[in-house]
């Protein structure tokens, strides 16, 4: 015992991930996006472990259920959407809000039903659920890296699951009761994450659905979940990442609760705290500049919800990103200035066109610019549009205002279409699409 409770110390949260994920890529068992690796496995067999919910009374009673936008937790949502629940969608690293309803056409068919679940479904019909706007979740659904049979659970590093819980609980959207499930694959099941591991802000879950078992988890003793947001434990620079955070943090302060970050108590450490009312007066300029932020995104996906799906053909047609409907198609310069540029015979520059495009090479030729964009959308890029060259192999993203292109490259480091490298990097002036 003794023994085994000092390797227990040698394990981590990253370490366990590492070894789901090689483990995974080594044996095949996972479908496309691949690698991986920080990322919420796409695993083989998905389809079948959602299709488990029908056997969970949980699912069959639930009437709100809020589900994660992974790939691996599609057909979850399908299945939602087809017994006629209310589905909640979390926006995609918390940048516009907390979650969207999906609203699927009247009488839909099945095939329009996948795709109101797909990551592009998820952004067409779906409609913003605000901060004071009655909500009942009575079942969440979430991917995972790795869980126990004891309902430990281990996502993929970032927090956003955690994050997502604990403003659900500070809207009383959920309680200590709402159950939890995961889909996962069998070899993501492990019995070795040490109960150390884990703290106030993780999530337990209820329910373990592989393609071939249900386990019910039994942890009501000693389950564990968000009791709200634990500003003590965010950064600043997380902090900033998810906007909607200000809102919710002048109103607890408000209410009275201590809602210093990380930094700040880390900063204060034997000193007095000076200047809370300045404090709280930036807080309300943040709250209102979020507000009519947030009314603006509301009004502009509620006229986008509108539209009918009879313009997939257009869209798809199009290089434009379903990020942007609106945002032109065009290369990384016009065809007048390439044609300046080749005329006078300057020589090849590697200066930057602009701050905020990458370019992607060495695409395979078979890849689908659908296939493309679903990928990037799913690693956490931000973009505005996508200007498509597969063809030649090649790609450049315009980056959406809140993205960096630092964070671009590290997010999609590795990345691989069709068993294929590609390498991404900064856009140059040498990457002409003329040439």
């Amino acid at each position: 015992m003794g023994d085994s409770k000092q390797s227990d110390l040698g394990i981590s949260k990253a370490s366990i991930r590492q070894k789901i994920w090689d483990h995974l890529e080594k044996h095949n068992l996972a479908n496309f996006p691949r690698p991986v690796h920080h990322r919420i496995p796409n695993f083989k067999g998905a389809a079948a472990a959602a299709e488990k919910l029908k056997e969970v009374d949980a699912f069959n009673k639930a009437r709100t259920v809020k589900i994660n936008p992974d790939k691996p937790q599609e057909h979850a949502r399908f299945l939602t959407l087809e017994a006629h629940k209310t589905l909640l969608v979390p926006t995609p690293r918390l940048r516009t809000g907390l979650f969207n309803r999906i609203v699927p056409p009247t009488n839909p068919t099945k095939e329009q039903l996948r795709k109101c679940a797909t990551s592009q479904g998820v952004r067409e019909f779906s409609v913003p659920v605000g901060l004071d706007d009655p909500v009942s979740v009575d079942l969440v659904i979430i991917g995972s890296v790795a869980v126990s049979p004891q309902g430990y659970r281990i996502g993929k590093g970032e927090g956003f699951a955690d994050m997502e819980y604990a403003m659900m609980v500070t809207m009383g959207a959920v309680s200590i009761d709402t159950v939890i499930i995961t889909t996962v694959h069998d070899c993501q099941v492990i019995d070795d994450i040490p109960a150390h591991l884990m703290g106030p802000h993780d999530l337990m879950v209820d329910y373990i659905l592989t393609p071939t078992r249900i386990i019910h988890c039994d942890n009501k003793q000693n389950r564990t979940a968000p009791s709200g947001i634990l500003w003590q434990r965010l950064t600043r620079e997380k902090f900033k990442q998810i906007p909607i955070l200000k809102t919710l943090r002048y109103r607890e302060e408000k209410a009275g609760k201590d809602v210093r970050l990380k930094d700040e108590i880390d900063g204060c450490e034997g000193q007095e705290v000076k200047g809370q009312v300045q404090q709280v007066k930036g807080r309300m300029s943040d709250v209102k500049d979020e507000q009519h932020k947030e009314q603006r995104q509301n009004n502009k996906t509620a006229t986008h919800s509108k539209r009918n799906s009879d313009t997939k053909t257009s869209r798809e047609n199009t290089s434009k990103s379903g990020f942007n409907d609106k945002a032109p198609s065009r290369g990384i310069y016009s065809q007048k200035s390439a044609q300046k540029s080749s005329a006078s015979k300057s020589p090849v520059s590697d200066k930057p066109v602009a701050s905020n495009r990458v370019f992607v090479g060495g695409l395979p030729r078979g890849l689908r610019v659908k296939d493309f964009k679903e990928a990037i959308c799913e690693a956490g890029v931000e973009v505005r549009y996508v200007t498509w060259h597969g063809g030649r192999g090649f790609a450049f993203l315009t980056l959406a205002a809140t993205e960096k292109v630092q964070n671009v490259l590290d997010k999609m480091n590795g990345m691989s279409f069709l068993g294929k490298s590609v390498h991404v990097e900064i856009a140059h002036e040498n990457h002409n699409v003329n040439k």
